[in-house]
């Protein structure tokens, strides 16, 4: 596993394909309150790229191409929080997603864990350590502990997606599935825009 660490953008010209797997880290939960400090993207080939962000300093041209290439599916787990962030500070919407999440709520009814942990033990046999979720990311420079556990947060993403597929296929849920995740960007603008609980569905 190689883990490289970018300052601000992804160098030009880097390439993960036909799909990357994403996910984000920040101050917080309150996407409008805590600022996004850093983006994990994987090609699924077990190495990682780590871009870090100074507060306020989001000119990052070459990620936000990568994230708002349509001919990219971003592949994240628990997206509504991923998608709304990035929405927020990179002003990108991203297009196509798939949410691993999203696909183990449709096809693993037996459970209702449906964390990443969960999943990567379960279907991967891989084993996460969680220690430095809640750990500072915003501090100008990260532990190595911390490098590991974002990178392990998009090494398995991939992995994970081709388990559910054959899961969500065989359960008949697999455009279920992929309506759901369509309609993440939405909901992310819902969160953005101070509807982040009410359901809007609701009589």
């Amino acid at each position: 596993m190689t883990i490289t660490l970018h300052k601000g953008d992804l160098p030009a010209g880097l390439s993960f394909g036909s799909s990357v797997a994403v996910d984000t880290e920040a101050m917080g939960l309150n996407n409008l309150r805590d600022r996004l400090c850093l983006v994990q993207l994987s090609a699924g080939d077990g190495n990682a790229h780590l871009v870090q962000f100074e507060a306020g300093q989001y000119d990052c041209p070459n990620l936000k191409k990568l994230l708002g290439d349509n001919s990219v599916t971003k592949i994240f787990h628990f997206a509504r929080f991923d998608v709304s962030i990035i929405k927020h500070y990179l002003g990108i919407e991203c297009r196509p997603l798939y949410c691993t999440k999203i696909a183990s709520t449709l096809s693993r009814t037996y459970t209702d864990r449906h964390s990443l942990r969960e999943l990567c033990r379960e279907l991967l046999g891989v084993e996460l350590n969680k220690q430095q979720q809640s750990s500072d990311w915003g501090q100008a420079t990260l532990t190595e502990d911390q490098k590991i556990y974002a990178a392990n947060d998009v090494l398995h993403l991939h992995g994970l997606k081709a388990k559910l597929d054959v899961m969500l296929a065989r359960e008949g849920r697999m455009e279920l599935a992929q309506s759901v995740i369509d309609f993440i960007p939405v909901r992310a603008t819902l969160d953005l825009e101070g509807w982040p609980e009410l359901d809007i569905f609701a009589h």
